[in-house]
């Protein structure tokens, strides 16, 4: 299924026309020499089109975008500056420590990359409205709310942003409030929703249908009172109810199956991003966050960057505190622990939570089973020498972080013998999410006792002993961040909790205003239509 569509949707839309994913410009055209006259008839070129809408999603996966700054800036993961490597101008230090600016390229990445997505939309919806048939019609709905996704991921980072939304239109767009914005993507998700396809199917595999629609829905309501000061429960638990009774999906019984090298027969995912590691790439977790130590343990064909690590604070949070030796030895000793992998990996499939799979920790096996070593590590201060062995631990941000330092993201599987692209489709929304949504809608609006069947229901898969009540909102809330880490959701959920401005590793506690990202400096500077977000200055 997934290769087929893939193949149809993506490799053969991309081959039409490719997106430029560093475009600053709202208003640059695109041009295709696809035109209503020599294209557009039949439901095969329609969707070799709509590919386009598609592919700008290719860059969701990787380093310096929209996944960079909600996971940098939330309490899950880091990057250390190790020595010489990643200091990258202070960027990364900033996400972390709450103290960015509006010049951090970072935003002007995400932006970019959001406004990119906008804009295929944008000139695909003008070309097909000049058709005007009812097979277009069902296509620009589809392109609606796609569009209506990017805008979702922008009122939730930047705010307060302009709705472009006419590609012929060539004037320079005006900032927008957050609150105009929010109620535009509410429009039209309301106006195309009940015209999407319900199917689940190849036909529909990585598409917009009206349960991903559902799913914007959901969020975009459960985060009403971040975005507008008003929160609307009661619609979260709407679209949410609406999903999980008759979208048709379930809970894999495996957790890990929602993120494995062939996760499209998942039926829990609910919108995917189909990656290939020849056709579409641009998924390199494995290059992001792997050691470059770590080539031999996965006989990949690159060496890894050694970047991205999980705060030991969040890694511990899946621990039970009676496995947890402390500060003073290393937290995986208490787990089950399996010495000699076929994977050539050390598993943390613990005895407290299957979800431990989320992380790459301890001593670490070349594929002959013999130790990987580490030849650039610390001596003296390394506390096993050269064999590498990822530590829950961090000793230091910046400048002498370590460099087998800090959980690894383990989410997605690794491929033996791959490349620096994977192939692993990437989940931008599943049913557990909005289980969890819904459960956050009912605990908030009183309904408890459903609250706390469902947050059981995430915990039973987990292998966790159920809650036995009260439920509470710190409880609810830590079971997402175990649920839903490396999602691009913990820093929503962090603000919706009031937790984001708190103090937490190498983090003093932080003004408000850091909730919202500052418009990208280079795009204020190009246009004098744009306000900049409270608390920030030009750049």
């Amino acid at each position: 299924m997934k290769k087929s569509i893939c193949k149809r949707i993506f490799v053969i839309g991309m081959g039409i026309s490719f997106l430029t994913l560093s475009c600053t410009d709202l208003n640059e055209k695109l041009y295709s020499d696809v035109t209503a006259s020599n294209f557009f008839k039949t439901d095969e070129e329609f969707i070799a089109a709509l590919g386009q809408a598609y592919s700008a999603f290719g860059g969701i996966g990787n380093h310096f975008g929209l996944f960079t700054i909600n996971e940098l800036a939330s309490d899950e993961l880091v990057i250390c500056t190790k020595g010489g490597d990643w200091y990258d101008g202070g960027v990364l230090l900033q996400m972390h420590r709450h103290n960015y600016v509006a010049s951090n390229g970072l935003f002007n990445s995400a932006w970019g990359f959001c406004y990119g997505g906008i804009n295929t939309c944008n000139r695909l919806i003008s070309q097909f409205k000049d058709l005007g048939t009812p097979e277009a019609d069902a296509f620009i709905a589809e392109l609606r709310a796609v569009r209506a996704l990017w805008y979702y991921w922008l009122v939730d980072t930047f705010g307060n942003v302009p709705l472009v939304v006419d590609f012929k239109d060539i004037s320079k767009p005006a900032t927008k409030s957050r609150q105009d914005v929010f109620a535009f993507i509410e429009s039209e998700l309301n106006d195309v929703i009940n015209v999407l396809p319900t199917k689940k199917d190849a036909s529909t595999y990585g598409r917009m249908t009206k349960w991903a629609a559902l799913a914007i829905r959901c969020k975009l309501y459960l985060n009403a009172g971040t975005y507008t000061g008003t929160p609307q429960w009661q619609k979260a638990a709407d679209a949410a109810n609406e999903i999980i009774n008759n979208g048709g999906y379930t809970l894999e019984t495996s957790y890990k199956a929602n993120f494995a090298i062939n996760n499209a027969g998942s039926r829990e995912n609910i919108l995917v991003y189909p990656y290939d590691k020849v056709f579409a790439q641009g998924f390199n977790w494995v290059a992001m966050t792997l050691s470059t130590a770590s080539q031999p343990t996965y006989n990949l064909t690159f060496q890894p960057w050694n970047g991205y690590q999980t705060v030991e604070e969040f890694y511990n949070s899946y621990i039970d505190p009676a496995q947890n030796p402390g500060p003073q030895g290393p937290v995986w000793k208490g787990l089950t622990h399996d010495t000699s992998p076929a994977d050539g990996v050390s598993d943390d499939i613990g005895t407290v939570d299957l979800r431990l799979s989320n992380f790459i920790v301890g001593p670490q096996y070349n594929q002959d089973g013999t130790r990987t070593l580490d030849a650039g590590f610390e001596a003296g201060i390394d506390f096993d020498g050269a064999p590498l062995t990822f530590t829950p631990q961090l000793n230091e941000i910046y400048p002498q972080g370590l460099r087998q330092a800090g959980a690894r993201i383990g989410k997605y599987e690794f491929e033996v013998g791959g490349t620096n692209n994977m192939s692993n489709d990437f989940v931008i929304f599943r049913l557990s999410d909005i289980i969890l949504s819904l459960a956050e809608a009912d605990f908030r609006l009183g309904l408890t006792a459903e609250a706390l069947i469902l947050v059981n229901s995430i915990r039973t898969r987990a292998g966790v002993t159920p809650f036995t009540g009260p439920l509470t909102l710190d409880l609810l809330y830590a079971e997402r961040g175990r649920e839903m880490y490396a999602e691009m959701t913990r820093r929503q959920d962090q603000i919706r909790f009031g937790t984001f401005n708190n103090a937490w590793w190498e983090k003093t506690v932080s003004d408000p205003h850091y909730n919202l990202f500052p418009i990208p400096k280079q795009q204020v500077d190009a246009n004098d239509k744009l306000v900049q977000n409270p608390g920030y200055s030009g750049g």
